[in-house]
């Protein structure tokens, strides 16, 4: 689960955005209303929470503003068309992705255009901050952000605070429309990602307590009560690489040759030792020189909001999970310099203008209602560029279901709701002895705690703990790969037009049956620090899962798979996925864990729960696709089914 979740939700969270025409789902600006001769609104960057009920008057002319023009290029339909183009097996154009320079010179903003939107900009009074290939950064007072972007600024009630937003959809001089994207910043409620796990911060320890099964099913927990009419096993200590390659059928591939990125924010100052000493003691490939690789900010910037220590642990999973797999793929680790979307889209544009690598795992992410327009066009365009290069992002679903829990409203994350990324979600994993592939189940957990006299579970299953997240997306528009695959049942929830579905591929995610993980963390009095090790889930550990697989995949083609979802869904209903459902045994299924109350050692007592598999809010692992594992989980055959033949 998120760690810092709650904390975010509660200042970032925004009403459910209507659907937008399908450009805009692709990245593109959705067609211009344009309501004055001269100007030309951008759609999607008035913010849903900012309506006339909630406006609280005027934003003072002196308050500063920090904005965002990200450029459209000089080809934003032609990006979108030659994205789909290159990733689809079924055109003449599959494969044959261009170099960042060829993609810059074929679909990026021209000196001219840059030039053009600068003068605007500092015409009306603002001060250019920085220039990318993606975007122009400003600074400058109320006033001159009214006046360059055609609109006022209010302050308006969001929740329990008050934010500044435009009163209006911004807007650009009407002969730089084919220029501008989106512009972002102008409203300054934060957008802030979450890492997608259970994790503790490290700095204090923290220790799962035992008994452990080493395997599924080895250890069963014959002094507890029954559960489901039956003893039930320990939970395991941690599934290893041995036992994930084993049941995702890696057979002799590891990844040679092939570079993945990881991003997230923040670093961790331990993880070059943390990583060399977990492959030591579980058997995976030793690091070679210059084999993992860190690409980060010059600063770091708001630590505390978006708690960094507690991303130190997410890193360490995700290099930790991909070598695990793939122990000879070259690892980027790119670390964003906040939490915030501008930063994390730094992280991500990085990979994209270097080329770091051609899959990219990303844990981390946002309900889809606190996901504006502005910034889901400027994430597309980015993972549409990576497309014509041959790069494909991997984003965990999110740890909390339907999110109704968590949020009283039911929807999906972002942005694995991006119909440009590759969405996955997770399953609770049974790898039996000898390293044998048992069944997996849809994640979704329900908790029951032992009751005082040890004699029965109380009000067994118990409650919602945590589930891969899933469903069907209120912006997005259903993309032509998931047509014919997904039910109409779930692409036409929220309209009779389709909308995107999330996820579409699935891995091992459930903490009950979690992979073991070692990190440097400090005791509880924070006087030393040393290395441990402790089982951990989440998507977060589905999507590096997925990327090292996919690592895998590239190794068998000899090629770059690049934007992976038409080929996922073309693979769809044969051998090479487990069709994962919520109940494989028909009897159910749950596990016993004992935890340390205090998270590190027995002077605060123990707990005892049974924690019942394949329980997900109101998701559903079904026969088929389904909106908890999309087409199921990689089996035996899927990573050869990518040699070119």
């Amino acid at each position: 689960m998120r760690s810092n979740r709650a904390k975010a939700r509660a200042v970032s969270m925004a009403a459910t955005l209507p659907m937008l025409a399908g450009a805009l789902a692709l990245g593109i600006p959705a067609a211009h209303a344009a309501d004055h001769p001269l100007r030309d609104p951008l759609a999607g960057t008035r913010p849903a929470w900012a309506t006339a009920t909630a406006d609280k008057g005027a934003t003072s002319d002196g308050a500063r503003v920090s904005a965002r023009v990200y450029l459209a290029g000089k080809d934003a339909a032609g990006l979108a068309a030659y994205a789909k183009a290159v990733s689809d097996p079924d055109s003449a154009s599959y494969g044959r992705y261009l170099t960042a320079k060829q993609a810059q010179a074929r679909f990026g903003a021209t000196k001219a255009q840059v030039a053009a939107v600068k003068s605007w900009l500092t015409a009306a009074g603002l001060k250019v901050t920085g220039v990318t290939r993606h975007y122009v950064s400003v600074s400058g007072d109320v006033a001159a952000a009214e006046k360059a972007f055609g609109t006022r600024l209010h302050n308006f009630a969001k929740g329990s605070k008050t934010y500044r937003a435009p009163a209006s959809a911004a807007s650009v001089p009407q002969g730089l429309a084919a220029a501008v994207l989106t512009v972002t910043g102008l409203d300054n409620a934060p957008h802030m990602a979450t890492h997608d796990d259970r994790l503790p911060p490290p700095d204090t320890v923290f220790r799962n307590a035992g008994p452990f099964s080493s395997y599924y099913g080895s250890n069963t927990a014959s002094t507890l009560p029954d559960a489901y009419g039956t003893k039930i096993p320990y939970a395991v200590k941690g599934y290893t690489g041995r036992q994930l390659r084993a049941a995702y059928g890696a057979g002799t591939r590891t990844g040679k040759g092939v570079r993945v990125a990881i991003t997230d924010a923040y670093a961790s100052p331990t993880i070059a030792y943390d990583a060399g000493t977990y492959a030591k003691r579980h058997g995976d490939a030793a690091w070679k020189t210059g084999q993992l690789h860190q690409a980060l900010p010059k600063k770091y910037t708001n630590t505390k909001d978006c708690s960094a220590s507690g991303w130190y642990g997410e890193e360490t999973l995700d290099v930790e999970a991909v070598h695990a797999v793939a122990p000879a793929a070259d690892v980027t680790y790119v670390g964003a310099a906040s939490c915030g979307d501008g930063d994390l889209l730094d992280a991500l544009g990085k990979v994209v203008d270097d080329h770091l690598a051609d899959i990219v795992s990303n844990s981390w992410g946002e309900v889809e209602a606190a996901q504006t327009p502005d910034l889901a066009a400027a994430y597309d365009q980015v993972f549409q560029l990576g497309a014509v290069e041959g790069i494909g992002f991997y984003f965990s679903s999110g740890d909390d279901g339907d999110e109704v829990a968590s949020s009283g409203t039911k929807q999906v994350d972002s942005p694995a709701d991006s119909a440009w990324v590759t969405a996955v979600g997770g399953t609770s994993l049974a790898v039996g002895k000898n390293d044998s592939y048992l069944w997996e189940t849809g994640w979704g957990t329900d908790k029951a705690n032992l009751s005082a006299d040890g004699k029965s579970w109380t009000d067994f299953p118990g409650a919602f703990t945590s589930g891969a997240g899933g469903g069907t997306s209120r912006t997005v528009a259903e993309p032509d790969y998931q047509r014919g695959v997904v039910p109409d049942a779930l692409a036409k929830a929220n309209s009779a037009g389709g909308n995107r579905v999330v996820p579409d591929i699935a891995a091992i995610a459930d903490p009950n049956t979690g992979f073991l993980v070692g990190q440097t963390q400090s005791s509880p009095d924070g006087k030393k620090q040393a290395y441990g090790e402790y089982r951990i889930g989440g998507t977060s550990l589905a999507a590096p899962v997925v990327a090292a697989v996919q690592a895998l995949a590239q190794e068998a083609r000899g090629k770059a798979i690049g934007f992976a979802n038409p080929a996922i869904y073309a693979k769809y209903g044969s051998k090479v996925y487990h069709d994962v459902t919520d109940d494989p045994t028909g009897k159910g299924l749950a596990v016993a864990r004992v935890d340390f109350v205090n998270g590190y050692d027995a002077t605060g007592g123990l707990a005892t729960s049974a924690r019942s598999l394949g329980k997900d809010s109101s998701l559903s692992a079904v026969r088929g696709y389904d909106d908890v594992t999309g087409v199921g989980t990689p089996a035996s055959g899927y990573v050869e089914s990518y040699r070119r033949r």
